[in-house]
Order: structure tokens, then C-alpha cells, then sequence
């Protein structure tokens, strides 16, 4: 199926000021920290939300072997979390053009793009990887829809990616709804996450940074927390917490992103290259995440004694009915277009489950 990921042009607001200053960072000779480089040498910069050696790492470093290989004038620069401020500050950088790539998930770019927070539903997805692979590669109304809305935004989005399932790690069992009354649990700053945990399950969320979890968790500040099993290891959360829930509710999903204003002062040919290069990592970010989150696991349970649970799909069925009126929240909070991508996904999974 070919890809209408890359329909849409940069808003017309970016206009000339910003492809002028994405020229002047990135296209015309001058390096991050302002000194002027050899003619033509380019330094664009790579942004991440997560630490080293996870699935937006081995991405960017895949992206930048792609790009560098294809160019011998361009340099990629990989920056991980925290080195560049917060994911708010990322993604201004990439509206304010003075940053080429990044990462934004779905949480958190949900707050001014409520037509991302279909990522964040519930049971939305199939349990069915294989369907699952095709929605984020290449599905053409989620690319348009969801392009259309980060382009009012001042970005641009290249790619989906899926990181893994979430996984619940908590100081208490939780295998039903009811287990998670008064829970302390950290969420991105999302509307729609805030209702699924307070609405659908009677948890207490708690909206938090991702550098504070583990202290949180330390602390009592929070009883629980939702990553992919490859950031459990990755920040040690399962040495503050005694049970790791396996329930496949959501998939964490990240979008990466560039400036309207940089892409459009490149030339047709480097453009091209881009866009090729992130069709490309589909396939080989999938079999990553996968395998990482595999490992991980695997290395959890050999450092520590924390209970591995893994609901059955009894059990899973009930927080799925829970959770079915915070999809009507999303439709009045994302509008048609929102419905559109919804409807989108859940028409491909039907599909796909069918078959």
C-alpha cells in the first residue's frame, strides 16, 4: 500500500522565516554552536525522549548511518533525554526551526494535537502484532488525517512508531478494574489518559516527568507507573515496585517529527532521501522494539523477584468495558478528524483479525 504519510506541505504561517532560518542552521554552512563549517557541510540535530540504548536511539542511530552513508556532507547529531530540555521544549525547537528530527509520543504532543491521543486509547489496538504493524507503517487516513493536524502545529510527521506494549508496574496486584481504586499512578499530561484511569478504572493519576518517576516511586509519591517492559529496565523501575502487569492495553507510540520550514529548504533529491529513510526503518524499528522489550523482560526477571502477571482474556475483557466511554471522549475532544483516524484504525483491525 503506498504511504500518504508525506501529502501534506508545511503550513503557510512557518513561511519565509522559518525555511530562511532553517537554511541558516542547518543548509548553509553553519554548525550547532554557530561556527561557520566547510561549505556545505550540514549538522542536523536529532532529538530524543527517551535515555541511550533504547527503541528512539537505535532509530535515530539507524537514521543517522542511513543519512550519512546517502550524504557525505551531513552530520546527524543524536541528543537523548534531558540533554535538550523537556519534550515541550523539543518539540518548540522543531516549530521554532532550530531543530531538524525529533521524537514526540502521542501523551505528550496529545495536549496540543488532540487527534494524537488515539494512541493512547485503551484496547484499541489488535492483539494481533502483525495487523498492528501495517496500521502504524502505512495506514493512508491516519497518515493524512494525523499529518493535516501536526501541520496546523508547525510540524511535520514522518513516521509512527510503536515502541511495545505497556506494561503496569504497581506496589499491589492488579488484575481487575477495582484493583485499581485509589492508585497513585503517574500518566503523561493527558486528558483523555486522566479519564481512562480515573473514569474507567477509579485509579488516582498523577501526572509526572519521566525523570521523576523512580523517585516518585521511592518515595510513595506514586504507587504505579505504564512504560514499554525496555524502559522498566532502562530506568531500574521494577527495583521500587513488586508486581509487573502484562494486560497489552496500549501500545506506547512516539511520532517522529521535523520543521515544515527545514524539510522545504532542502533539496528535492535530500528531501527524497528523508522520506525513503524513515519508510525504511518501519520494518527494522518493529523487529527492535520487539526484540528489546523481549530482552528486557528476560533481564528483569533474572536481577530481581518481582511477580510477573499476565491477565487472561476474561480478565482483560472487563477493564476493555471499563474504558468504551472514553472513546466517545476522544471523538468530542479530537472533532470529525479525530473520528476519521479512529474509525480508521478500528476499521484495519477488524480487517486484519478477520482474516
Amino acid at each position: 500500500m503506498q504511504s500518504t504519510r508525506f501529502l501534506h506541505k508545511g503550513t503557510l504561517w512557518m513561511g519565509a522565516l522559518a525555511i530562511a532560518a532553517g537554511m541558516a542552521l542547518s543548509g548553509c554552512g553553519q554548525s550547532e554552536d554557530g561556527a561557520e563549517s566547510a561549505e556545505g557541510e550540514q549538522v542536523w540535530r536529532f532529538a530524543l525522549e527517551e535515555t541511550k540504548g533504547g527503541v528512539q536511539w537505535q532509530y535515530a542511530e539507524k537514521f543517522k548511518e542511513e543519512i550519512e552513508a546517502a550524504h557525505d556532507n551531513v552530520e546527524v547529531k543524536i541528543y537523548p533525554y534531558g540533554t535538550l530540555g523537556s519534550s515541550q521544549d523539543i518539540t518548540q525547537q522543531i516549530q521554532n526551526n532550530t531543530m531538524q528530527f525529533a521524537f514526540a509520543s502521542a501523551g505528550h504532543v496529545g495536549s496540543t494535537i488532540p487527534e494524537a491521543q488515539a494512541f493512547t486509547l485503551h484496547f484499541l489496538f489488535s492483539q494481533d502484532d502483525a495487523v498492528n504493524e501495517e496500521i502504524f507503517a502505512s495506514n493512508p487516513v491516519v497518515y493524512e488525517e494525523l499529518g493535516a493536524a501536526y501541520n496546523e502545529k508547525g510540524l511535520e510527521l514522518l513516521s509512527i512508531v510503536p515502541e511495545g506494549w505497556m506494561v503496569w508496574s504497581a506496589n499491589k496486584a492488579i488484575t481487575k478494574p477495582e484493583d485499581f481504586e485509589g492508585v497513585k499512578i503517574r500518566v503523561k499530561p493527558s486528558d483523555l489518559l486522566l479519564a481512562t484511569y480515573e473514569d474507567g478504572y477509579g485509579a488516582n493519576p498523577k501526572p509526572m516527568a519521566y525523570s521523576e518517576i523512580y523517585g516518585g516511586l521511592q518515595r510513595g509519591q506514586i504507587d504505579a507507573q505504564t512504560q514499554p517492559m525496555f524502559a522498566i529496565r532502562d530506568m531500574s523501575f521494577y527495583e521500587v515496585q513488586d508486581y509487573l502487569i502484562q494486560a497489552r492495553n496500549a501500545q506506547f507510540v512516539s511520532t517522529v517529527i521535523t520543521s515544515p520550514g527545514f524539510l522545504e529548504s532542502l533539496p528535492e533529491e535530500m528531501q527524497a532521501s528523508v522520506k525513503e529513510t524513515v519508510k525504511e526503518l518501519d520494518p527494522f524499528i518493529w523487529d527492535v522494539q520487539k526484540t528489546l522489550n523481549r530482552e528486557a523482560a528476560e533481564e528483569i526477571k533474572s536481577k530481581s523477584d518481582i511477580e510477573f502477571i499476565e491477565l487472561t482474556p476474561e480478565q482483560v475483557e472487563a477493564f476493555r468495558e471499563n474504558v468504551e466511554p472514553v472513546f466517545d471522549q476522544y471523538v468530542e475532544m479530537a472533532g470529525p478528524r479525530g473520528e476519521k483516524i479512529l474509525k480508521a484504525i478500528q476499521d484495519a483491525v477488524a480487517e486484519g483479525n478477520a482474516e
